[in-house]
Protein backbone atom coordinates (compact mmCIF):
# COMPACT_ATOMS: atom_id res chain seq x y z
CA UNK A 1 0.00 0.00 0.00
CA UNK A 2 1.28 3.18 -0.76
CA UNK A 3 1.64 6.44 1.53
CA UNK A 4 -0.83 9.20 -0.23
CA UNK A 5 -0.26 11.60 2.64
CA UNK A 6 -1.02 15.11 0.92
CA UNK A 7 2.12 16.37 2.58
CA UNK A 8 4.51 13.82 0.69
CA UNK A 9 3.14 14.77 -2.55
CA UNK A 10 2.22 18.65 -2.23
CA UNK A 11 4.06 21.52 -0.44
CA UNK A 12 1.05 23.33 -0.36
CA UNK A 13 2.72 26.31 1.04
CA UNK A 14 4.70 26.62 -1.67
CA UNK A 15 2.52 25.50 -4.03
CA UNK A 16 0.36 28.39 -3.00
CA UNK A 17 2.69 30.91 -3.37
CA UNK A 18 3.11 29.66 -6.40
CA UNK A 19 -0.53 29.93 -7.73
CA UNK A 20 -0.58 33.54 -5.98
CA UNK A 21 2.53 34.80 -8.07
CA UNK A 22 1.40 32.63 -11.58
CA UNK A 23 -2.10 32.74 -11.90
CA UNK A 24 -4.29 35.94 -12.40
CA UNK A 25 -7.11 36.67 -10.13
CA UNK A 26 -7.41 37.22 -6.70
CA UNK A 27 -4.35 36.29 -4.26
CA UNK A 28 -5.25 34.41 -1.17
CA UNK A 29 -5.22 30.73 0.78
CA UNK A 30 -5.68 27.63 -1.42
CA UNK A 31 -6.88 24.05 -0.53
CA UNK A 32 -5.49 21.12 -1.99
CA UNK A 33 -7.71 18.03 -2.20
CA UNK A 34 -6.34 14.58 -3.70
CA UNK A 35 -8.28 12.96 -6.37
CA UNK A 36 -8.09 8.72 -6.46
CA UNK A 37 -8.78 7.95 -9.71
CA UNK A 38 -6.32 6.33 -12.44
CA UNK A 39 -3.16 4.82 -12.20
CA UNK A 40 -0.38 7.14 -13.66
CA UNK A 41 0.25 10.53 -12.61
CA UNK A 42 -1.14 11.93 -9.29
CA UNK A 43 -4.03 14.39 -9.59
CA UNK A 44 -5.32 16.99 -7.06
CA UNK A 45 -7.71 19.29 -6.67
CA UNK A 46 -6.75 22.56 -6.11
CA UNK A 47 -9.05 25.20 -5.01
CA UNK A 48 -8.69 29.45 -4.62
CA UNK A 49 -11.90 31.44 -3.61
CA UNK A 50 -14.29 30.74 -6.05
CA UNK A 51 -11.67 29.11 -8.79
CA UNK A 52 -10.68 25.73 -9.28
CA UNK A 53 -8.20 23.48 -11.14
CA UNK A 54 -6.77 20.37 -11.49
CA UNK A 55 -3.22 19.61 -10.48
CA UNK A 56 -0.73 16.83 -12.17
CA UNK A 57 2.23 15.90 -11.20
CA UNK A 58 4.02 11.84 -10.91
CA UNK A 59 3.94 9.70 -8.73
CA UNK A 60 6.89 9.66 -5.98
CA UNK A 61 10.09 6.92 -6.54
CA UNK A 62 12.17 6.45 -9.62
CA UNK A 63 10.22 6.42 -13.05
CA UNK A 64 11.08 4.81 -16.30
CA UNK A 65 12.62 7.17 -18.83
CA UNK A 66 10.06 8.88 -21.18
CA UNK A 67 6.73 8.17 -18.27
CA UNK A 68 4.92 10.14 -16.33
CA UNK A 69 5.78 13.78 -18.16
CA UNK A 70 3.38 15.88 -17.26
CA UNK A 71 5.23 18.69 -18.85
CA UNK A 72 4.43 16.93 -22.15
CA UNK A 73 0.67 17.17 -21.02
CA UNK A 74 0.81 20.81 -20.74
CA UNK A 75 2.32 21.57 -23.79
CA UNK A 76 -0.11 19.60 -25.63
CA UNK A 77 -3.37 20.89 -24.43
CA UNK A 78 -2.15 24.51 -24.66
CA UNK A 79 -1.32 24.05 -28.28
CA UNK A 80 -4.51 22.24 -28.76
CA UNK A 81 -6.72 24.33 -26.57
CA UNK A 82 -9.65 25.89 -28.94
CA UNK A 83 -9.09 23.22 -31.86
CA UNK A 84 -9.45 20.05 -29.76
CA UNK A 85 -12.16 19.02 -27.15
CA UNK A 86 -9.02 19.72 -24.43
CA UNK A 87 -9.11 21.65 -21.03
CA UNK A 88 -7.96 25.16 -20.80
CA UNK A 89 -4.35 25.34 -19.64
CA UNK A 90 -3.75 27.50 -17.06
CA UNK A 91 0.15 26.83 -15.70
CA UNK A 92 3.05 25.09 -15.75
CA UNK A 93 6.02 24.37 -13.56
CA UNK A 94 9.14 22.66 -14.55
CA UNK A 95 11.23 23.45 -11.32
CA UNK A 96 10.79 20.35 -9.11
CA UNK A 97 11.90 22.31 -6.31
CA UNK A 98 8.80 23.96 -5.89
CA UNK A 99 6.31 21.24 -4.46
CA UNK A 100 8.57 17.99 -5.05
CA UNK A 101 7.94 17.25 -8.74
CA UNK A 102 7.15 19.23 -11.91
CA UNK A 103 3.65 19.87 -12.22
CA UNK A 104 0.76 21.82 -14.48
CA UNK A 105 -2.74 23.57 -13.63
CA UNK A 106 -5.84 23.39 -15.93
CA UNK A 107 -9.22 23.95 -15.36
CA UNK A 108 -11.57 22.16 -13.59
CA UNK A 109 -14.37 21.13 -15.90
CA UNK A 110 -17.48 20.04 -14.87
CA UNK A 111 -19.06 16.67 -15.78
CA UNK A 112 -19.13 13.26 -15.70
CA UNK A 113 -16.27 10.51 -16.29
CA UNK A 114 -17.55 7.30 -17.40
CA UNK A 115 -16.28 4.10 -15.67
CA UNK A 116 -18.41 1.80 -14.41
CA UNK A 117 -22.05 3.07 -15.37
CA UNK A 118 -23.50 5.79 -17.55
CA UNK A 119 -25.25 8.80 -15.98
CA UNK A 120 -28.46 8.18 -15.51
CA UNK A 121 -29.91 10.74 -17.74
CA UNK A 122 -28.35 9.12 -20.92
CA UNK A 123 -28.36 5.15 -19.83
CA UNK A 124 -30.44 3.68 -22.37
CA UNK A 125 -29.30 1.74 -26.38
CA UNK A 126 -29.87 4.97 -27.56
CA UNK A 127 -27.39 7.46 -25.39
CA UNK A 128 -24.87 4.38 -25.24
CA UNK A 129 -24.64 4.59 -28.87
CA UNK A 130 -24.71 8.20 -28.69
CA UNK A 131 -21.83 8.07 -26.23
CA UNK A 132 -19.83 5.74 -29.06
CA UNK A 133 -20.56 8.36 -31.49
CA UNK A 134 -19.14 11.08 -29.66
CA UNK A 135 -16.14 9.00 -28.98
CA UNK A 136 -15.27 8.76 -32.75
CA UNK A 137 -16.18 11.72 -33.38
CA UNK A 138 -13.89 13.86 -31.45
CA UNK A 139 -11.11 11.07 -32.01
CA UNK A 140 -11.37 12.52 -35.86
CA UNK A 141 -11.92 16.08 -35.09
CA UNK A 142 -8.34 15.92 -32.78
CA UNK A 143 -6.67 13.81 -36.20
CA UNK A 144 -7.82 16.44 -38.40
CA UNK A 145 -6.16 19.43 -36.48
CA UNK A 146 -2.88 20.72 -38.44
CA UNK A 147 -0.28 20.14 -35.59
CA UNK A 148 2.75 22.01 -37.63
CA UNK A 149 0.11 25.10 -37.79
CA UNK A 150 -0.26 24.48 -33.76
CA UNK A 151 3.08 24.78 -33.34
CA UNK A 152 4.10 21.23 -32.16
CA UNK A 153 6.65 18.96 -33.61
CA UNK A 154 7.48 15.13 -33.85
CA UNK A 155 9.69 13.00 -35.93
CA UNK A 156 7.28 11.45 -38.30
CA UNK A 157 9.33 8.98 -39.97
CA UNK A 158 8.90 5.49 -38.62
CA UNK A 159 6.72 5.69 -36.17
CA UNK A 160 5.26 2.50 -35.51
CA UNK A 161 8.78 1.09 -35.64
CA UNK A 162 10.06 3.08 -32.67
CA UNK A 163 7.01 2.31 -30.89
CA UNK A 164 7.56 -0.96 -30.81
CA UNK A 165 11.14 -0.36 -29.95
CA UNK A 166 10.07 2.26 -27.57
CA UNK A 167 7.79 -0.43 -25.59
CA UNK A 168 9.80 -3.58 -26.11
CA UNK A 169 12.48 -1.17 -24.32
CA UNK A 170 10.36 -0.39 -21.52
CA UNK A 171 9.47 -3.94 -20.92
CA UNK A 172 13.36 -4.68 -20.88
CA UNK A 173 13.49 -1.98 -17.65
CA UNK A 174 10.66 -3.46 -16.18
CA UNK A 175 10.96 -7.15 -16.75
CA UNK A 176 13.81 -6.79 -13.63
CA UNK A 177 11.77 -5.19 -11.45
CA UNK A 178 8.62 -7.43 -11.72
CA UNK A 179 8.83 -10.63 -13.15
CA UNK A 180 9.41 -12.59 -16.65
CA UNK A 181 6.47 -12.89 -18.76
CA UNK A 182 7.23 -14.97 -22.39
CA UNK A 183 4.25 -13.81 -24.01
CA UNK A 184 5.27 -10.54 -24.24
CA UNK A 185 8.15 -11.32 -26.14
CA UNK A 186 6.49 -13.51 -29.13
CA UNK A 187 3.92 -10.25 -28.99
CA UNK A 188 7.36 -7.90 -30.11
CA UNK A 189 8.37 -10.51 -32.49
CA UNK A 190 4.58 -10.44 -33.86
CA UNK A 191 4.93 -6.76 -34.25
CA UNK A 192 8.59 -6.64 -35.80
CA UNK A 193 7.61 -8.70 -38.10
CA UNK A 194 3.90 -7.36 -39.15
CA UNK A 195 4.50 -3.68 -38.59
CA UNK A 196 2.75 -2.12 -41.77
CA UNK A 197 3.45 1.57 -43.41
CA UNK A 198 2.18 4.60 -41.76
CA UNK A 199 0.22 7.09 -43.77
CA UNK A 200 0.39 11.42 -43.38
CA UNK A 201 0.94 12.01 -39.42
CA UNK A 202 -1.30 13.92 -36.88
CA UNK A 203 -1.32 14.17 -33.37
CA UNK A 204 -1.44 11.19 -31.32
CA UNK A 205 -3.25 10.95 -27.67
CA UNK A 206 -1.72 8.18 -26.87
CA UNK A 207 -4.17 7.01 -24.46
CA UNK A 208 -7.41 7.90 -25.79
CA UNK A 209 -10.46 5.86 -23.95
CA UNK A 210 -13.50 6.29 -22.63
CA UNK A 211 -11.96 6.98 -19.12
CA UNK A 212 -10.32 9.63 -19.92
CA UNK A 213 -13.00 11.79 -21.85
CA UNK A 214 -15.17 13.56 -19.48
CA UNK A 215 -18.82 13.72 -20.85
CA UNK A 216 -21.88 16.31 -20.12
CA UNK A 217 -23.55 15.05 -17.39
CA UNK A 218 -27.33 15.51 -18.56
CA UNK A 219 -26.60 14.74 -22.18
CA UNK A 220 -23.98 12.10 -24.37
CA UNK A 221 -21.97 15.12 -25.46
CA UNK A 222 -18.07 14.73 -25.08
CA UNK A 223 -16.50 17.91 -23.35
CA UNK A 224 -12.82 17.06 -22.96
CA UNK A 225 -9.90 14.97 -23.48
CA UNK A 226 -7.84 14.49 -20.44
CA UNK A 227 -4.02 12.31 -19.66
CA UNK A 228 -2.25 13.82 -22.23
CA UNK A 229 1.38 12.37 -20.90
CA UNK A 230 2.08 10.22 -23.89
CA UNK A 231 0.73 12.60 -26.49
CA UNK A 232 2.94 12.81 -29.59
CA UNK A 233 2.79 13.37 -33.46
CA UNK A 234 2.45 9.71 -35.61
CA UNK A 235 -0.02 7.68 -36.81
CA UNK A 236 -3.36 8.26 -35.79
CA UNK A 237 -4.81 4.34 -36.20
CA UNK A 238 -2.49 4.21 -32.68
CA UNK A 239 -5.18 5.60 -31.50
CA UNK A 240 -7.45 3.97 -32.70
CA UNK A 241 -5.96 0.26 -31.94
CA UNK A 242 -5.26 1.77 -28.27
CA UNK A 243 -9.70 2.65 -28.15
CA UNK A 244 -10.50 -0.91 -29.50
CA UNK A 245 -8.16 -2.47 -27.03
CA UNK A 246 -10.58 -0.66 -24.24
CA UNK A 247 -13.54 -0.71 -25.43
CA UNK A 248 -16.82 -3.64 -25.56
CA UNK A 249 -16.32 -6.94 -25.02
CA UNK A 250 -12.69 -8.13 -25.07
CA UNK A 251 -13.11 -11.49 -24.51
CA UNK A 252 -11.07 -12.06 -21.15
CA UNK A 253 -12.40 -13.65 -18.25
CA UNK A 254 -13.09 -12.02 -14.69
CA UNK A 255 -10.92 -11.58 -12.06
CA UNK A 256 -9.94 -14.84 -10.60
CA UNK A 257 -12.22 -16.16 -7.73
CA UNK A 258 -10.67 -15.77 -4.36
CA UNK A 259 -9.09 -12.71 -5.45
CA UNK A 260 -8.88 -9.35 -3.19
CA UNK A 261 -10.66 -7.65 -6.41
CA UNK A 262 -13.37 -10.78 -7.19
CA UNK A 263 -16.72 -8.69 -6.01
CA UNK A 264 -15.04 -5.24 -7.06
CA UNK A 265 -13.96 -5.42 -10.69
CA UNK A 266 -16.09 -6.31 -13.32
CA UNK A 267 -14.71 -8.80 -16.10
CA UNK A 268 -16.33 -6.36 -19.00
CA UNK A 269 -15.91 -2.64 -19.37
CA UNK A 270 -19.12 -0.50 -19.28
CA UNK A 271 -18.90 -0.48 -23.10
CA UNK A 272 -19.83 -3.88 -23.90
CA UNK A 273 -23.40 -2.70 -22.60
CA UNK A 274 -26.32 -3.09 -25.17
CA UNK A 275 -26.51 -0.06 -27.26
CA UNK A 276 -22.64 0.60 -27.35
CA UNK A 277 -21.46 -0.17 -30.57
CA UNK A 278 -18.40 -2.61 -30.83
CA UNK A 279 -14.66 -2.23 -31.44
CA UNK A 280 -15.30 -3.62 -34.90
CA UNK A 281 -18.40 -1.31 -35.45
CA UNK A 282 -16.16 1.74 -33.86
CA UNK A 283 -13.50 1.21 -36.19
CA UNK A 284 -15.93 1.42 -39.26
CA UNK A 285 -17.72 4.54 -38.16
CA UNK A 286 -13.68 6.04 -38.09
CA UNK A 287 -13.11 4.61 -40.98
CA UNK A 288 -15.96 6.32 -42.57
CA UNK A 289 -15.68 9.91 -40.78
CA UNK A 290 -12.17 10.19 -41.32
CA UNK A 291 -11.17 8.32 -44.92
CA UNK A 292 -8.92 5.97 -43.48
CA UNK A 293 -8.69 2.07 -44.37
CA UNK A 294 -8.71 -0.16 -41.95
CA UNK A 295 -6.35 -2.77 -44.04
CA UNK A 296 -3.92 -2.97 -41.23
CA UNK A 297 -6.46 -2.49 -38.03
CA UNK A 298 -5.32 -6.09 -36.27
CA UNK A 299 -1.74 -4.69 -36.08
CA UNK A 300 -2.80 -1.48 -34.58
CA UNK A 301 -5.06 -3.15 -31.87
CA UNK A 302 -2.35 -5.83 -31.32
CA UNK A 303 0.09 -3.19 -30.54
CA UNK A 304 -2.63 -1.54 -28.13
CA UNK A 305 -2.79 -4.61 -26.01
CA UNK A 306 1.12 -5.22 -26.29
CA UNK A 307 1.82 -0.88 -24.75
CA UNK A 308 -1.17 -1.57 -22.42
CA UNK A 309 0.31 -5.31 -21.31
CA UNK A 310 3.83 -3.19 -20.58
CA UNK A 311 2.06 -0.23 -18.80
CA UNK A 312 0.13 -1.83 -16.39
CA UNK A 313 3.59 -4.15 -15.81
CA UNK A 314 5.10 -1.02 -14.77
CA UNK A 315 2.27 -0.17 -12.96
CA UNK A 316 2.69 -3.80 -10.95
CA UNK A 317 5.97 -2.82 -10.61
CA UNK A 318 5.40 0.57 -8.52
CA UNK A 319 3.16 -1.82 -6.19
CA UNK A 320 5.33 -4.31 -5.92
CA UNK A 321 7.65 -0.97 -4.25
CA UNK A 322 4.80 0.84 -2.83
CA UNK A 323 4.99 3.69 -5.38
CA UNK A 324 2.28 3.45 -6.59
CA UNK A 325 -0.38 6.30 -6.99
CA UNK A 326 -3.40 3.65 -6.56
CA UNK A 327 -3.36 0.32 -4.25
CA UNK A 328 -5.49 -1.37 -6.47
CA UNK A 329 -2.71 -1.63 -8.83
CA UNK A 330 -1.97 -5.02 -7.44
CA UNK A 331 -4.58 -6.47 -9.48
CA UNK A 332 -2.36 -5.82 -12.52
CA UNK A 333 -0.57 -9.21 -11.32
CA UNK A 334 -3.20 -10.94 -12.82
CA UNK A 335 -4.39 -8.71 -15.26
CA UNK A 336 -1.48 -8.61 -17.77
CA UNK A 337 -1.47 -12.14 -18.29
CA UNK A 338 -5.02 -11.64 -19.25
CA UNK A 339 -4.08 -9.44 -22.15
CA UNK A 340 -1.25 -11.30 -23.44
CA UNK A 341 -3.53 -14.17 -23.64
CA UNK A 342 -5.74 -11.77 -25.71
CA UNK A 343 -2.89 -10.75 -27.74
CA UNK A 344 -2.53 -14.33 -28.14
CA UNK A 345 -6.03 -14.87 -29.61
CA UNK A 346 -5.98 -11.07 -32.09
CA UNK A 347 -2.76 -12.74 -33.88
CA UNK A 348 -4.28 -16.24 -33.95
CA UNK A 349 -7.48 -14.66 -35.12
CA UNK A 350 -5.30 -12.37 -38.09
CA UNK A 351 -3.99 -15.57 -39.37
Amino acid sequence: MTDTSLDQLIDVASLERFVNANVAGAAGPISVQKHIAGFSNETFYVTRGSEQWVLRRPPRGPLLPTAHDVVREYRYISALYGKARVPRPVAVCEDPAVIGAPFYLMERCDGAVIRLEVPGAYDDPAGRRAISEEMVEALVELHAVDWEAAGLSGKTEGYLSRQVGRWSKQWELTRPRTRELPGLDAATLWLRENTPESGPSTVVHGDYKLDNVMFAADRPKLLAIFDWEMATVGDPLADLGWLMSTWGDTGDPPPPKGSAWENAVTGAPVSAKPGFLSNVEMAALYEKKSGRSMQHVTFYHVLAVYKLAIILEGLYMHYLEATASNPESGRFEWQVPLLIARMQRLIAGSR
